[in-house]
This record gives structure tokens, C-alpha cells and sequence, in this order.
């Protein structure tokens, strides 16, 4: 913020009131005090003069930072500019506003209040006259004063309260040091009571809905959404839904609604907004100058958890190469004061110190990548071309992720894969020999099985390109078990998005058995359909080991 810079409305504005403006930055109260009673009157002197609302902003130790012309929500500091706290504290900034008319703060104004997490808001209404005010007292041109502050978020109660008209000595008095430690001592009770850890992301989730778009699918994308943000070790907050014809090119969704994205990300303390469906670089910076928190995409969140899951030195290498080819475009614009090095969903990740480097070397970088990629498929093709050689069919497991795919494995072969109850929990394939006695002739029979990423709605294109190495162990095997979450709501779909994937791919396996798993969560009428439509599938339980009779008994026939 610029010294005795005058913000607002000035188009008119003789220089004689441009200096009375500039000179209230010369003004310093107690820091216990709201205002005094000289300060909000010189103030409403100089709105009266000048015909128009003005806002004047003083930090904690009573000293003016900012003036403007107009009303709190066209004179607010821009989100990127304002200290960030946190959910438990305000901005340590209060606001003395004046209003020509005689009515409380507008919802307007108590909104730009909430978005920049105000210590408190005075308006000072106005005579218009600058005589002896009714039912007597001090000359001057206040009539009225409001004192709004805002309030813990509960359910169903408001964001902030509103007191009855005081008079200005009444307010002047008023201990307002009283009044901040009070109100942040409740904010950090309900900080506590959320049991939100001060490590986690606090995530606002953002659902777009276009016309092409059925209900379901919305929802579906929404739910997903969460699981991955909760994946990436976030917390969700809150979910803003808005249905538009089509996104809007600067923002995605519309001005209402980024303002009430906004005014949430400042009541609920979230640190980072992520939205359901991919954003344009421009996008990104234009909500995050709104928001003033960082703004990821569905792609950001799932290269995030990649990072994260990547062990082997070939999944680090492919997930950096992800990342950057994801970041190259996005660097335009981002400076200092929203650096994506300071850790959180979308920042971590072996390449993470690359993103904000000179975009010749990133380029540079993601040449020489791509070149270990490419000597890590020929690395891969030579140990399949071995294991093809010992004429021992190969069976890659394919599936939406969290399917199941990594515990199947292991109830079958012992192969100890990480499991969890999470999306993309393992990444790097795992292949293992699978031995299996043919009930009828006696003889067993010796089969490889290889692990897979999982899938997913609308997968990346740049983890496609970046996996190309990992996703050759779908291409190059002799039939694929395909897993289906069975529990799951959309499994359907999710069949669908496989199959998408799968159809991109060259020389994808002909050879395919579903294998629809988790049928021990499965509703019963899900069950009924899935045997109805896919009379050729098999029904298991990996975690319970159920159908593995069954199971064993087709993979002989491979």
C-alpha cells in the first residue's frame, strides 16, 4: 500500500480535497480505541464536502494505511495485499466508513467486510448539514454510528452482527482491544472444535454444471473430487455449486458466484480453492487475485497425489515430467507474492523447485525427461520381451483406481503392494507370479500378473503421455482382468472410463474378464444388474477372499 495514495472513486476531486484526503494518513489514535470522536468527524466533514462515501483503514496501533472514495466495497484492499492469518485471528485492519444515507451497513458492505476479515466495520451515517444534531450533544455531521463486526461460523446463524445506531461518543469509548481478543478467542475455539490439524490444506470445492452435463455425472465429479482432495491429505470444507450454460472464459463460473466463493474462503479460513474441471493459467491467476488463496484444478490435485504416492525412481521420474509439462504453461504472471514453493495440494513433487526457474530451462528439463522415459520403455520392453521369451502369459490388472486392484494382487500372490482406502494409492507397477492348479487335469499352470495404475474420469492427458512407460505393461500384456468397484455408485460409469482409456491405447488386449469386486458392500440391486449385463464376469471379495475359486478357475483358461 503507497503512501497517502488515494484509492476509489476520485474523477472530479479538486486537489484542495485530495490533500484534506492525504492528510488523514497524518492521523494516529490510541490502540485501544475504535476512533475518536475528532477523527470520525473530520472524516464525515470531508465525505460531506465531497458529496460521496469515504472509507479510511487503520491498523492496530492506530495509524492510518489506507483511504479511499466510496464505499468499503469498492475502496477494499485487494485479497493478495491483506495479512493472512488464518481462520483463528482477523486482519488486524478495521475500517470507518461514512454513508450519506441513514441506514445501517448494506449487505454490500458487510460483505467486503467479511472478505478482507475486518477487525471490525464503523459506519458513520450523515446529516448531510454539518448542524447541531437532534436531541443534542457535540456539533458535527454525524447523526448515527453502526458498529458491525463478524462472527464464528455456526449453522444457520449469520456471518456477522450489526449493532443498533450509538451515538459516536458511546463508540468512542469502547474498549477495542476488548473486542478483538474476544472475538478471536472464540474464532480459535471454533478453529479447535473442527478438528482440523494446522498441516492439512483447508479445501473449498467448486462444481461447475453445464448444459451437456446429466445431474449424476455432476455429482459424481463433485464426490470424486472430494475423495482426491482428501487423498492429497486436504480437509474439505465446504462444496459451491453453480450451473451455467457454459463457463465463464475469464473466471469459469460467474462474478455472483466468485464473490460468494470469496466471502467463504474468509468465513471458513480455507487455504486453497479447488475446482472440478480443468482451469485456463489466466483463470487461475484471475480467481486467485479474487481469492487471495491459491486455486487448483481436478488435474493439479491428482498430479499432487502422484507426487506424493511415487517410490520407485521411474514414478518420480514420470510424475516430474507430469508436473511440469502441467506447470510450464501456468508460470506467466504468478510472482512472489503467490509462489507455489511454499508447500500444500499442487506444490510437492520432485520438480517442485523447477516450476518457477526460467522457462527455457524447465523446457530444457522436460527434454531430458522425456529422454529417460523413453530409455525407461525400452528398459521395461526388454523384461517383457525375456519374460515373453519363457512363454509365460501375462495378465495385466486394469481398473478404475481404488477398485481394488492392489488387494487382489495380494490375496493372490502375497505381494505385500501398499494398500489403502484412497485414490491412487499405488503407482508403480508390481508384477508377481501367480501359480494355479487346473481343478480338472490336475496340472498347474504359471501366470504373471502385473498391477496397474488406476484410472480415472477424464485422466490427464499429460500423466497419459507421462505413463506411457508405466501404462506399455497394459499394452504389451496377453489379457487384462478389469476390476470394478461393485459399492461404488457409478460404477457404470466408471466401466465406461476404462474402457475410454483403454480404447486410446495401441495394441490394447483383445482378452478381457471383468472382475467385479467388493461384492460384500454391493447393493443388492447393483448386483443383480451387474450379473444381468456382464453373464461372463466374476464376482469377488479380495479383501474377504470370496469367488476366488471362480477366479482362478477362468485366469487357468487365459
Amino acid at each position: 500500500m503507497t503512501t497517502e495514495t488515494i484509492y476509489g472513486n476520485l474523477q472530479g476531486l479538486k486537489p484542495s480535497q485530495l490533500k484534506q484526503l492525504q492528510k488523514l494518513y497524518h492521523q494516529h489514535i490510541r490502540n485501544d480505541r475504535l476512533t475518536t470522536t475528532e477523527l470520525a468527524e473530520r472524516i464525515a466533514a470531508i465525505s460531506t464536502e465531497l458529496k460521496q462515501p469515504v472509507c479510511v483503514y487503520l491498523n492496530r496501533r492506530g495509524q492510518v494505511i489506507r483511504v479511499g472514495v466510496g464505499t468499503p466495497r469498492q475502496t477494499q484492499i485487494p485479497p493478495l495485499e491483506l495479512p493472512r492469518y488464518g481462520v483463528q485471528r482477523l486482519s488486524g485492519i478495521r475500517c470507518l466508513a461514512t454513508s450519506l444515507k441513514p441506514v445501517p451497513p448494506s449487505e454490500a458492505c458487510l460483505t467486503a467486510m467479511a472478505r478482507q476479515r475486518l477487525d471490525a466495520l464503523l459506519m458513520f451515517t450523515l446529516t448531510g448539514n454539518g448542524v447541531i444534531r437532534k436531541g443534542g450533544g457535540a456539533s458535527g455531521f454525524i447523526e448515527n454510528t453502526y458498529l458491525a463486526h463478524l462472527l464464528p461460523i455456526q449453522e444457520n446463524e449469520a456471518f456477522w452482527e450489526v449493532s443498533q445506531p450509538q451515538d459516536i461518543e458511546d463508540i468512542a469509548e469502547q474498549d477495542f482491544l476488548d473486542l478483538v481478543d474476544s472475538l478471536e478467542a472464540e474464532f480459535s475455539r471454533e478453529f479447535v472444535a473442527q478438528e482440523v490439524s494446522s498441516d492439512d490444506d483447508r479445501v473449498l470445492l467448486v462444481g461447475l454444471m453445464t448444459g451437456n452435463m446429466t445431474e449424476q455425472k455432476f455429482r459424481d465429479s463433485l464426490q470424486e473430487l472430494a475423495l482426491l482432495v482428501d487423498s492429497a491429505g486436504g480437509k474439505v470444507l465446504g462444496t459451491i455449486e453453480q450451473k451455467r450454460s457454459s463457463p465463464h472464459p475469464q473466471t469459469l463460473v460467474g462474478a455472483g458466484k466468485v464473490e460468494e466463493i470469496a466471502l467463504q474462503v474468509q468465513t471458513l479460513g480455507a487455504n486453497l480453492v479447488a475446482f472440478d474441471r480443468d482451469l485456463s493459467p489466466a483463470q487461475v491467476r484471475n480467481l486467485e487475485l479474487q481469492f487471495g488463496v491459491r486455486v487448483v484444478d481436478r488435474t493439479e490435485v491428482i498430479l499432487d497425489i502422484f507426487a506424493q504416492r511415487a517410490q520407485s525412481g521411474a514414478g518420480k521420474l514420470q510424475v516430474e515430467l507430469a508436473q511440469l509439462e502441467y506447470m510450464l504453461p501456468r508460470l506467466t504472471g504468478r510472482g512472489l507474492a503467490m509462489s507455489r514453493l511454499g508447500g500444500g495440494i499442487g506444490t510437492r513433487g520432485p520438480g517442485e523447485t523447477k516450476l518457477e526457474t526460467e522457462r527455457r530451462a524447465i523446457q530444457k528439463r522436460i527434454t531430458r525427461l522425456q529422454q529417460e522415459v523413453n530409455q525407461l520403455q525400452s528398459h521395461r520392453s526388454r523384461l517383457r520381451h525375456q519374460r515373453q521369451q519363457q512363454e509365460i502369459p501375462s495378465v495385466a490388472i486394469v481398473g478404475y483406481t481404488n477398485a481394488g486392484k492392489s488387494t487382489l494382487i495380494n490375496a493372490l500372490t502375497n505381494a505385500e503392494v501398499y494398500t489403502a482406502d484412497q485414490l491412487f494409492a499405488t503407482l508403480d507397477p508390481t508384477t508377481r507370479r501367480l501359480t494355479i492348479t487346473d481343478k480338472n487335469s490336475g496340472e498347474s499352470r504359471t501366470i504373471l500378473l502385473t498391477d496397474t495404475v488406476g484410472f480415472i474420469h477424464e485422466l490427464p492427458p499429460s500423466l497419459v503421455d507421462s505413463f506411457r512407460a508405466t501404462l506399455e505393461e497394459v499394452t504389451e500384456a496377453d489379457a487384462m482382468l478389469h476390476v470394478v468397484d461393485l459399492s461404488h455408485p457409478a460404477w457404470e460409469s466408471q466401466i465406461q472410463s476404462v474402457k475410454a482409456i483403454l480404447g486410446d491405447m495401441p495394441l490394447a488386449p483383445t482378452i478381457e474378464l471383468i472382475v467385479f469386486n467388493k461384492i460384500d458392500r454391493a447393493d443388492s440391486e447393483h448386483l443383480e444388474i451387474a450379473k444381468n449385463n456382464y453373464p461372463q464376469a466374476v464376482f469377488i471379495s479380495a479383501s474377504e477372499r470370496l469367488g476366488f475359486d471362480t477366479l482362478r478357475s477362468r485366469l487357468v483358461s487365459f
